[in-house]
């Protein structure tokens, strides 16, 4: 193997794993700023300490005995990332900014350092003259910088869209051990000194991480560019089932009954319109999100005749809710598969009655859907008399919340919130309902209907109070992740 070949596979292979180590700790920690900030800042941290450790090393031991093993041990620890993180994620599941570190640390620390501390070994093997000093360096330095490009654009827009997460965490350290492996032989062998000892003793670390890796039950049923997922069975009520994206349990179905909301957030929604139209009135909805479509069954079941257009990010979900949940598409329910930040542009002005956003990358709402600017393009669409409803997650002291509510407040007429009374006070997180409208929203009747449940309904002085000195947010700042409180 060149030089240069090595060092752009080995820089190849830790932006391999840093793309995908996103989908690993999803399910335990959610996608958030915050879990790609903690990602990055790890991967950062042993690419530094590795190179640092790697030119140390050169110094110390010939660079023809540790290349092979350094490669061999990246590979090895690679392979060990999965298990570890499915070893600790479920008691750190939940924990906030620092469990995210410790996982991102415990399971893509060691291999970043690992792999890192080859391009300085490789620099040692290359320099013969100090006189070229500067063009080994920097053309080394420059294989590696494109050796990460590439890892990062082929993971990014090829591999996480067509290979599960394992397999391409499986493909790399194999292949590295075997490279490595191949590699220490072929220079043992050149110099005389082949050392078959230390070759199996990574191997046989390899081989028990690939093992582990390849039987570790998964935690999700179906894993895509976007979402680890699993479609959870009622135990109690054979007919219902829950679906489960990352960390957060997203939508319930009940695949006998759609008019059965199990989760009070979507009952909130169901009441918010069903207050504003009388029964059985059709709709034309737009959804932003599809989760489990529960809403857009809902009106099918409640109100015949309703035309339902979904926004989804992603072709695997929606796959996953026709062989699972039942979902059948057709003239009255259509999904449009892409971002909805993209496609609402296209949406004629106008045209619905309903917008209902409920899209979620973790417990967050994603910050480009929360904006002003989005949110203008929401009343575009909107016939006069329409309504805009919002699902978000939020807790003490709901910045997010309220800064999403001054957003509604600076394009609507008329807002309100709908949550309980522990939530509204800042004593507990949990689910919050935004509605938006330029026509009254007929609060009064859906107080009434929501009488009983612990539910508060908050809209003029009082809304505006909740809301404070809370920030709109824009295009240019929208802080989400780091304005939500993430307890419930």
């Amino acid at each position: 193997m060149s030089a240069g070949a090595l060092v752009f596979a080995a820089s190849a292979a830790v932006l391999i794993l840093e793309i995908v180590a996103a989908r690993v700790l999803a399910p335990f920690v959610g996608v958030t700023l915050e879990t790609y900030t903690a990602i990055i800042g790890v991967v950062l941290a042993g690419i530094a300490l590795g190179a640092s450790w790697g030119g140390r090393l050169a110094d110390r031991i010939d660079p023809h005995r540790i290349l092979g093993p350094l490669l061999i041990a990246g590979g090895a620890l690679a392979l060990l990332t999965v298990p570890l993180v499915l070893f600790l994620g479920p008691p750190l599941r939940g924990g906030g900014a620092g469990a995210v570190i410790v996982l991102a640390a415990v399971g893509f620390f060691p291999p970043a350092l690992a792999l890192s501390a080859v391009p300085p070994a490789v620099v040692k093997l290359r320099l013969r003259d100090l006189e070229e000093t500067g063009a080994v360096v920097g053309r080394l330095s420059a294989v590696s910088t494109a050796g990460a490009i590439v890892g990062t654009f082929v993971t990014g827009f090829v591999l996480v869209a067509t290979i599960p997460t394992r397999a391409i965490i499986l493909t790399v350290g194999l292949a590295l051990i075997i490279g490595g492996s191949a590699l220490h032989l072929r220079m043992g062998r050149h110099r005389r000194e082949p050392s078959p000892t230390d070759v199996r003793l990574y191997a046989a670390a390899g081989l028990i991480g690939a093992v582990m890796t390849g039987v570790v039950q998964a935690p999700c049923d179906m894993e895509s560019a976007y979402y680890c997922a699993e479609v959870v069975q009622d135990t109690e009520n054979s007919s219902q089932r829950t679906l489960v994206l990352d960390s957060l349990q997203h939508s319930a179905v009940d695949l006998d009954d759609p008019r059965n909301l199990q989760f009070e957030y979507t009952q909130w929604l169901a009441a918010a319109m069903d207050t504003k139209w009388s029964d059985g009135q059709a709709l034309r909805a737009l959804h932003i999100g599809g989760g489990g479509f529960t809403i857009p069954r809902y009106l099918q079941a409640t109100r015949p005749g309703t035309f339902s257009h979904v926004m989804e990010i992603d072709p695997a979900l929606v796959a996953l809710n026709r062989e699972r949940l039942g979902l059948v598409t057709g003239p009255d329910l259509q999904v449009e598969v892409g971002d909805a930040r993209i496609g609402i542009t296209q949406a004629p002005s106008d045209s619905f009655d309903l917008v209902v956003g409920d899209a979620f990358g973790g417990l967050a709402v994603p910050w480009h859907l929360t904006t002003r600017e989005f949110t203008q393009d929401v009343r575009r669409t909107l016939k006069p008399d329409g309504m805009y409803v919002i699902n978000l997650i939020d807790g003490p002291p709901f910045r997010f919340a309220r800064g999403e509510l001054a957003t509604l407040r600076d394009v609507f007429t008329s807002i309100a919130v709908v949550s309980t009374s522990p939530r509204l006070s800042g004593r507990q997180g949990g689910n919050v309902v935004l509605l938006a409208s330029d026509a009254p929203l007929r609060l009064g009747t859906l107080s009434h209907a929501l009488k009983g449940r612990g539910v508060v309904v908050l809209s003029g002085p009082a809304l505006d109070k909740w809301i404070g000195t809370a920030d709109v947010l824009t295009d240019d700042h929208a802080p989400v992740d780091q304005l939500m409180g993430y307890r419930s």
